[in-house]
C-alpha cells in the first residue's frame, strides 16, 4: 500500500513537473564599487495572468569594480500572461544589515521565448519588497492595470522620501537637503572611481599651487615671478593667453569665445551713463559712432549687475570689484576690439573712460579691471546658478515628480549623473563661509549672494534658450562666433532627438495638458528654481507638444553643452593670472596718466590668493575616467524600438558635428573645443 502511494505521489509530482512553466531570470548588479550584496535576493514575477511564489536567486558574494551577470529558473504552475511588474527583497543578514545592492536590470524570458526588460540602475538598501515596472516608457494615464498604478505610486512614495527641498539662501534657488555626506542617497553619489580620482586630483592641485608659495601674502615682483608660478601648469590655450593677454583683439575675442560668452550684445544706442563720442573713439577718422551702431559694429558689455556689490576683504586687505561698460567694434577684418571703458556706472570727472589711444599701462589696467569683473560674474552668474544651481532643481523636481517608467525621466537622468553630488560639493568646499571662493575672490561673501540674487533675478527663459539669447542680445550674424555657431548646431540636434523620442509617447497637446506628472514636474522647477517670479517668464505650466519640446532641450542643454562651455576653458583662460584675476587689491583708477608697471603688480592678487585661484580652477577643468558624454547612454533605460533608434540617429549627428569642428579648428589660430561633443559631458558633473 505504501509502495502503491509513493507511486501515486511521484506520479503527480512529475505531472506537476511536466504542467509547470520556466521563466529563465538573468540579474545585472551595476559595475559601481561595492555594488553586490551578501544577502539572499528574491524574486516575484506578476504578470496579466498571474504572480509566481516568491524565488530565492542565490547567495551573492561581492563583485568589486566587475559586473556581475547571476542566472536562475522561476517555476510556476502556469504562464503568467504578459509580465507586467518584478518584486526584488533582500533578506535581513545579521553581519551586514545595511548592505546596499545596485541592480542595474533584469531580463526574464518568458516559456514563448519572450524577453521582458527591467531597466532599473538604482540601489537596493533596505529589505523592504522594491517593485519594478517592465521597461516600456508609460504615461500614467496609458496604464491599464492595478499593478502597473502601484509601481507609479510607489516609486515617487520612496523618491519623495529621499529628496526633498530646502532653503540654501533667501532668495535663491533651492537645493536638496542633505546636512552630510551620509545624507545623500546613494544613487546621486559618485562612483568608487569618480571618488577616488576627484580625492587624486585635489592632491595633484596642492602640488600645482607649490605647497611653500600656498600661504605666502606677498605680492609678485614682476611679471617674471607670475611666469614661474604659471610655469608650474600648461596647457597649449593657456600658452596662448599667455602670449596674447595684452592683445586688443584677443581681449575681445573672449567675450565672444572665452569662459563667459553671455555678457556681449550688439549696441544700436549708447547708455546714457556711457557717454562716448566719435573724438574719443574715431578721431580722425570719417567713421562716426551713430553709423556704426547702425551698420551695427558696435557692441556692448554691461556689467551693471555688479554695481554697488560689497567686495571682499582678504589677509585683512579691501579687494576691489568694479561695474564697468564696455564698448567694442568691429573692424573690417572681423576682429572685435574694445574701443572704450567706463569702469563704474555712473559717469563723474574721477571715472574717466579709457580708451586705446591712452598710455599702455592705463589702457592694460583698465582692461585688468574688467577681465576680473567678469571673472566674478561668470563665476556665480554664468556658472554657478546658471548651470550648477539649476541643473540641480531640475534633476530634484524630476526625481521628486516623474518615476522610472515616464519616457521624461527615462530621457532625462543621463544629464542628471553626479550633479547633486558635485553642487554639494561646492556648497561645502567652494561657497562656504570658509570656502575657496568665498576666501579668495573679490566678490567672495557677502558680494556673492548679492550677485546670485540679482542674477537670479535677470534670468528669463528666453536667456536659457541659445537661438532666442542670440537672437536677442543681436548676435546672429557676428563672425568667429564660435560658441554661437557650435552651440546652435547642438540645440538643433538635441531638439530633433528630444522631438522624435517623445513624440511618440505624447501624439497631441492635451497628452500634454493631462499628464499631471509631468505639471507637476514643471511647476515644482518654477517653485523652488525661481522663487516664483513672475518676471522670469519661466513656464508654470506646459499645455503643448511644442512647449515641451523647447522645455526639455533647454534642460538638457543647460546641463550638457552650456555647463562645457562655461566650464571647460576655465584654466585655459584663467590660469595665466594677468589675463583674468581672481580678486584686485587697488582701487580702480580715477585719473589717467598715473598707471604704471608697478601699478599693475601692485592691483593684482598676492601670491597665495593667485596660487588658490589657480588650483581651483586647475581642479574644475579636470574630466574624470568615468565620465559619460554627450549621446552615450550605458545606461539602458529605454527598451522601446522608436527611442533606441532616435538614440543611433543622435550619436550620428553628434559625430558628424565633432567632424566638422575638427576640420574647422584645424584652420584656427585659437582652436574652439569647449562645444565638441566629443568633450561635452552629459550632465553638470564636475
Amino acid at each position: 500500500m505504501s509502495t502503491s502511494w509513493s507511486i501515486q505521489i511521484t506520479l503527480v509530482q512529475l505531472m506537476q513537473e511536466k504542467m509547470s512553466v520556466v521563466y529563465e531570470v538573468t540579474v545585472y548588479t551595476g559595475d559601481a564599487a561595492h555594488a553586490s550584496t551578501f544577502h539572499n535576493v528574491y524574486i516575484t514575477l506578476v504578470g496579466t495572468e498571474g504572480q509566481s511564489e516568491s524565488v530565492e536567486l542565490t547567495s551573492w558574494l561581492p563583485s568589486i569594480h566587475e559586473r556581475s551577470v547571476k542566472n536562475c529558473e522561476v517555476k510556476c504552475s502556469k504562464p503568467l500572461g504578459e509580465l507586467l511588474v518584478i518584486i526584488l527583497r533582500k533578506e535581513h543578514h545579521i553581519l551586514f544589515p545595511n548592505s546596499p545592492w545596485f541592480v542595474a536590470k533584469v531580463e526574464v524570458k518568458s516559456p514563448m521565448g519572450d524577453i521582458y526588460p527591467f531597466p532599473i540602475y538604482k540601489w537596493i538598501t533596505d529589505c523592504e519588497e522594491h517593485y519594478f515596472r517592465e521597461g516600456s516608457a508609460v504615461l500614467l494615464s496609458q496604464e491599464k492595470h492595478d499593478i502597473t498604478k502601484l509601481c507609479w505610486t510607489k516609486d515617487i512614495v520612496e523618491q519623495q522620501g529621499l529628496f526633498n527641498w530646502a532653503e540654501y539662501k533667501s532668495g535663491l534657488p533651492h537645493i536638496m537637503k542633505a546636512e552630510t555626506y551620509s545624507a545623500l542617497p546613494l544613487d546621486v553619489r559618485f562612483y568608487f572611481t569618480k571618488t577616488i580620482e576627484m580625492g587624486w586630483t585635489a592632491v595633484k592641485a596642492l602640488e600645482l599651487k607649490l605647497v611653500e608659495w600656498a600661504e605666502c601674502k606677498e605680492k609678485f615682483r614682476s611679471i617674471e615671478d607670475i611666469q614661474r608660478l604659471y610655469s608650474c601648469h600648461r596647457t597649449e590655450i593657456s600658452d596662448y593667453v599667455h602670449d596674447h593677454w595684452k592683445e586688443d583683439s584677443f581681449f575681445g575675442y573672449q567675450f565672444l569665445n572665452g569662459v563667459n560668452p553671455m555678457v556681449i550684445r550688439r549696441c544700436r544706442a549708447l547708455p546714457q551713463n556711457f557717454p562716448v563720442t566719435d573724438e574719443m573713439v574715431f578721431k580722425g577718422s570719417k567713421q562716426r559712432l551713430k553709423d556704426e551702431m547702425k551698420n551695427g559694429n558696435i557692441f556692448l558689455c554691461d556689467y551693471k549687475i555688479l554695481d554697488g556689490v560689497k567686495a571682499n576683504i582678504i589677509n585683512g586687505k579691501q579687494q576691489y570689484l568694479v561695474a564697468p561698460l564696455v564698448l567694442l567694434h568691429k573692424t573690417p577684418d572681423d576682429k572685435l576690439k574694445p574701443i572704450a571703458i567706463q569702469l563704474k556706472q555712473t559717469p563723474a570727472e574721477d571715472n574717466p573712460i579709457f580708451l586705446p589711444t591712452d598710455s599702455e599701462w592705463d589702457w592694460l589696467l583698465a582692461k585688468t579691471f574688467v577681465r576680473n569683473a567678469d571673472f566674478n560674474l561668470h563665476e556665480l552668474s554664468s556658472h554657478l546658478l546658471r548651470t550648477h544651481l539649476l541643473a540641480e532643481v531640475f534633476t530634484v523636481a524630476l526625481l521628486r515628480h516623474l518615476p522610472m517608467m515616464h519616457p521624461l525621466y527615462k530621457l532625462l537622468m543621463p544629464h542628471t549623473r553626479y550633479t547633486l553630488m558635485i553642487n554639494f560639493l561646492a556648497r561645502k568646499f567652494l561657497i562656504s563661509d570658509t570656502g575657496t571662493f568665498t576666501t579668495f575672490a573679490s566678490s567672495g561673501g557677502e558680494g556673492m549672494l548679492t550677485i546670485l540674487r540679482r542674477a537670479l533675478s535677470s534670468v528669463t527663459y528666453r536667456s536659457l534658450c541659445l537661438p532666442d539669447d542670440i537672437s536677442d542680445r543681436g548676435l546672429e550674424d557676428v563672425p568667429n562666433f564660435y560658441y554661437r555657431d557650435d552651440g546652435l548646431e547642438l540645440w538643433n540636434i538635441i531638439y530633433r532627438f528630444v522631438e522624435g523620442t517623445l513624440s511618440c509617447y505624447y501624439k497631441n497637446d492635451k497628452m500634454v495638458q493631462d499628464d499631471q506628472a509631468l505639471q507637476d514636474w514643471i511647476n515644482d522647477i518654477y517653485s523652488n528654481g525661481f522663487t516664483c517670479e513672475e518676471k522670469t517668464d519661466i513656464p508654470k505650466r506646459l499645455n503643448t507638444v511644442k512647449e515641451l519640446l523647447k522645455f526639455v532641450t533647454m534642460v538638457i542643454f543647460t546641463c550638457s553643452a552650456q555647463h562645457s562651455a562655461v566650464n571647460a576653458g576655465q584654466y585655459d583662460f584663467i590660469g595665466w593670472m594677468p589675463n583674468t584675476p581672481v580678486s584686485l587689491e587697488r582701487p580702480p583708477p580715477s585719473r589717467k596718466g598715473e598707471a604704471t608697471e608697478a601699478t599693475m603688480l601692485d592691483t593684482f592678487p598676492s601670491i597665495d590668493v593667485t596660487v588658490h585661484g589657480m588650483a581651483t580652477v586647475w581642479l574644475l577643468s579636470k574630466q574624470s575616467s568615468d565620465s559619460e558624454f554627450l549621446g552615450n547612454y550605458p545606461e539602458q533605460r529605454f527598451t522601446d524600438d522608436v527611442p533606441l533608434e532616435k538614440i543611433k540617429t543622435f550619436k550620428q549627428q553628434l559625430k558628424n558635428l565633432h567632424l566638422q569642428i575638427q576640420e574647422r579648428n584645424k584652420h584656427l589660430e585659437l582652436p574652439y573645443t569647449y562645444l565638441d561633443p566629443k568633450v561635452v559631458e552629459n550632465s553638470v558633473s564636475v
